[in-house]
């Protein structure tokens, strides 16, 4: 792999842990809920899901692009 796909795959796995955290504190920790409405609270839950699903989408892809460069 080169340079620029380790750094495309690296930057996508970082978008992945920083959704699952968000996931994870809203779910299980009070610190998620804070000073949120319950707007806000449903809101951030269902961007953290929307940024999971893109950099999985975004990983799929570049594995699918990297097997086609070998």
């Amino acid at each position: 792999m080169n340079k620029l796909q380790d750094m495309l795959r690296t930057s996508a796995e970082a978008d992945v842990a920083k959704a699952k955290l968000t996931l994870d504190l809203l779910g299980q920790k009070a610190v998620g809920i804070g000073d949120h409405s319950t707007k806000e609270f449903y809101n951030n839950a269902e961007e953290a899901l929307e940024l999971l699903d893109s950099e999985y989408s975004r990983l799929d892809t570049l594995n699918r692009f990297i097997e086609e460069e070998q």
